[in-house]
């Protein structure tokens, strides 16, 4: 009897563990499927030496090296390279002991913006290890696999052949792989060595931190809207007790479990097109009243995206029984979230937050909340956003051509 195969499936935001050895270090990540390797290195480890050009396999800026040999980052899934040994540009050499190509790279200046540097570094290292006896005549060849658009060939492949002339015995390794090569940050779903490491393992084991630690300078977006319920004071001001009916209020979002003391663990998911981000996080109420609720939040994406929040949201009487909600918040975006322009990116917050008004209306006046809305569109936000745009544009121009003064011999 031949039974059906069972194959596995992984949702798009669900994470999967994966353990690789990168620059001489462990680290154990938990990442979507989709995640590549230079994103993974990038957004989750830190090491931004590896550039990402045409994501396409085809520039060759995100080079590095798997299990000793040259490869293209942006063409590998992180989740495939569970116990390989990974070294980028960072591994290369030390600022007070460089390598020798980093060396012969400033000699001869073999570098402009710097942009196809990392590449070219590690796609040399890989060619003068397996073949040490290349000839400069085959160089051009050899490293047309990485392009350069602004310093030219000649000063790279002057520097690349010095050093295959000074080691045809073999080249030195990497110098500067460590577990130091690793300090610069922990994100979320990374375990290693290192303080940061420690103290995120001891904030695991209490439940949550001491307080949230926001940014001190100024906010990715900042967020002020008004908007008006019909709902009176007595009902918003139940909506205000409940902490997990106002989670409940923002589709998507979802309160996962309270750690005591006010504070929250929860989750958070938007649409991007065919991605989707799934924020996991933390939140601390610092003030809840009738009127009144104040707190700070901080979340990481499993693509590597962060986000910390500033917010308040103050509830005040109308004259005709209903109520005006105000929403303030400081908004600290990281990652491949914070991609998005600063203006366009306030837009969209402003209108997630006008939604969220929406539905605190329709939960005070004794609707539930829909558990299985679906997360907010940034499609849809993005539409009705560029909707409003014009609509203030065309507006503006009416209004400019009706305060015009008519043009004539005295008019001009």
């Amino acid at each position: 009897m031949n039974l059906p195969e069972t194959r596995a499936r992984t949702e798009a935001d669900q994470t999967v563990a994966v353990t690789m050895t990168v620059n001489g270090s462990e680290v154990a990540m938990s990442l979507p499927a989709r995640v590549t390797l230079s994103d993974a290195l990038r957004d989750h480890l830190g090491l931004t030496g590896t550039h990402v050009g045409c994501e396409h396999g085809i520039c060759g800026m995100c080079t590095v090296l798997v299990d000793g040999d040259a490869a293209r980052a942006c063409l590998l899934f992180a989740v495939q390279l569970d116990g390989a040994e990974i070294t980028t540009v960072e591994g290369l050499g030390r600022q007070d002991d460089l390598h020798p190509l980093q060396e012969a790279f400033g000699k001869h200046h073999g570098l402009q913006c710097g942009f196809c540097t990392p590449g070219f570094l590690m796609s040399s290292y890989d060619l003068l290890t397996h073949e040490p006896e290349v000839r400069r005549e085959d160089l051009p060849a050899e490293l047309s696999g990485v392009l350069c658009r602004c310093t030219g060939y000649r000063n790279i492949i002057d520097a690349v052949d010095e050093v295959a002339e000074a080691h045809r015995d073999g080249l030195p390794g990497p110098g500067n792989c460590g577990k130091h090569a690793l300090v610069g940050r922990t994100p979320a779903g990374v375990s290693g060595s290192g303080a940061a490491a420690e103290v995120a393992a001891d904030e695991a084991a209490s439940g949550h931190p001491d307080e949230i630690t926001l940014p001190s300078g100024e906010p990715t977006i900042g967020i002020e809207v008004t908007s008006q319920l019909s709902s009176s004071p007595e009902q918003v001001a139940r909506v205000f007790r409940d902490v997990r009916l106002l989670a409940r209020c923002l589709p998507g979002a979802e309160l996962t479990e309270e750690l005591g003391d006010d504070w929250y663990a929860g989750r958070a998911r938007i649409a991007l097109g065919p991605v989707r981000l799934s924020f996991h996080g933390l939140a601390q109420v610092l003030e809840q009243s009738d009127e009144r609720i104040r707190m700070n939040a901080q979340g990481k994406d499993t693509g590597g995206g962060g986000a910390q929040a500033r917010i308040e949201m103050v509830a005040a009487a109308r004259e005709d029984g209903g109520t005006s909600l105000q929403a303030d918040a400081d908004v600290f975006l990281t990652g491949r979230i914070a991609g998005f322009g600063r203006s366009l990116a306030g837009d969209v917050s402003r209108r997630m937050f006008e939604d969220f008004a929406r539905a605190v209306d329709r939960a005070a006046a004794g609707e539930e909340p829909d558990a299985s809305a679906r997360p907010p569109g940034a499609l849809s936000l993005l539409w009705s956003t560029l909707a409003d745009r014009t609509r203030q544009r065309v507006r503006r121009v009416r209004e400019a051509r009706r305060g015009r003064r008519p043009r004539g011999r005295h008019g001009a």
